[in-house]
């Protein structure tokens, strides 16, 4: 699909045609490639990678080497897609002396073109000083996966008024507390559909939906959510467009039947004797 580079301001300029925004996780470079030529408009380098890639119970656990690795092989792959990478738990969280630094190093050495932070009102001094070395930041409310233990699980935000942490005037501060710091965007996650349009009314900048329906500026899923690439059925919130997981385990037992049958390889899967004879 050949279409201009995406960068930050044109999502500005989405928002406001009303054209919708899509992004999806990708973590290495062959999938990058393909949503990239699909016309997917951003790729996220999440740190659900500890999650869909590993097996972890949660994404508390990777680091920022991690998530440079994986971005490196994402960036490699965009040639349209703005691509943006995750700060994980505690790159940004205790002092935004160094937040910025981990934010550099995703750009520097992943070659991220934004990073992406969970929270509001707590995180936006650190929010304000990644942005105020142009370093583009995406935002994150919500069900804010790296708080899953004060959460008590990944659980539904903002169905509760108040503005208790996960409450719904909160998060509405927090959103604002985000724009007001800088970033460009928000992902709105896992929040009543309601409270989701209100935020996105709320704030200038667009919001990228997640299990928060269908009236952000955008969307984003975790690619093996989308490509029905897990052992178990996908969130509620999720759609599987494709189940590869199902296609990956018919090909691998064909695989392992045919050479248990001395069916694979064949001679068509075979070397010739001599370059004579291969022609």
């Amino acid at each position: 699909m050949t279409q201009d580079k995406v960068r930050v301001p044109d999502l500005a300029r989405m928002k406001a045609a009303r054209q919708p925004i899509t992004m999806l996780t990708a973590y290495d470079f062959p999938f990058a490639r393909i949503f990239d030529n699909c016309g997917v408009d951003l790729l996220l380098v999440g740190d659900s990678l500890a999650m869909v890639v590993r097996g972890e119970a949660n994404t508390l656990a990777v680091t920022i080497d991690e998530v440079i690795y994986h971005t490196r092989a994402v960036a490699r792959a965009r040639r349209r897609a703005l691509v943006v990478a995750d700060m994980p738990f505690l790159s940004y969280q205790v002092s935004p002396e160094e937040a910025l630094r981990n934010a550099g190093r995703l750009v520097k050495e992943g070659g991220a073109e934004a990073v992406k932070l969970e929270g509001g009102v707590a995180i936006a001094e650190a929010v304000a000083r990644i942005t105020a070395v142009d370093i583009p930041v995406m935002g994150h409310v919500g069900l804010t996966p790296q708080s899953v233990h004060r959460m008590g699980g990944h659980r539904v935000q903002g169905r509760k008024s108040g503005r208790a942490p996960g409450c719904r005037e909160r998060l509405l501060e927090d959103a604002a507390a985000l724009e007001a710091a800088g970033a460009f965007a928000i992902v709105v996650e896992g929040v009543p559909p309601s409270l989701a349009r209100e935020i996105t009314a709320h704030v200038a900048i667009p919001t990228i939906g997640i299990g928060a329906g269908p009236d952000c500026d955008g969307q984003v899923l975790v690619m093996h959510d989308m490509l029905g690439l897990g052992e178990s059925c996908a969130p509620r919130f999720a759609k599987p467009f494709a189940h590869l997981w199902n296609e990956a385990a018919a090909a691998a037992s064909s695989y392992v039947r045919e050479v248990k049958e001395h069916a694979f390889p064949a001679p068509e899967n075979c070397y010739a004797e001599s370059r004579s004879a291969a022609r």
